[in-house]
């Protein structure tokens, strides 16, 4: 059984291999076969549907500059809160992944992206139109 410190390494690692390789099959060791990537609109990816659309991201995101924030692990999940810069003049985003690790691979994810210029906008999503 993995620990919480050993959830955050095996994070970590997916991260670092994909940022060193720029590669998305970097990633695959790292991922259960059953893994599921959850977006806020409801929708999931299978691990080839997400390794593939990560690869079609890389081509824009080469040179996306990433800082972490908060790394905290809690049993079998990881929770990164990031920022990251896109290359040129693109805009910074604020990027939330909880991650689910099940016998030392990650299962599932769930992200959040929120470009941060328009963050603003989404502290007065409960008012009327």
């Amino acid at each position: 059984m993995t620990t919480p410190e050993d959830n955050k390494s095996i994070v970590q690692q997916a991260l670092t291999a994909l940022i060193a390789t720029g590669d998305a099959e970097a990633l695959a060791p790292l991922l259960s076969d059953d893994f599921r990537h959850h977006r806020p609109d409801g929708t999931a990816r299978t691990k080839a549907e997400w390794l593939a659309a990560v690869d079609v991201a890389l081509v824009p995101l080469a040179g996306m500059q990433v800082e972490i924030q908060h790394l905290l692990a809690d049993g079998d999940h990881v929770m990164m809160y990031s920022r990251r810069r896109l290359p040129g003049a693109g805009p910074e985003i604020a990027v939330v992944d909880i991650w689910r690790l099940g016998g030392g691979l990650i299962a599932e994810v769930w992200e959040i992206i929120e470009p941060v210029n328009r963050a603003a906008a989404n502290f007065t999503w409960w008012e009327s139109s």
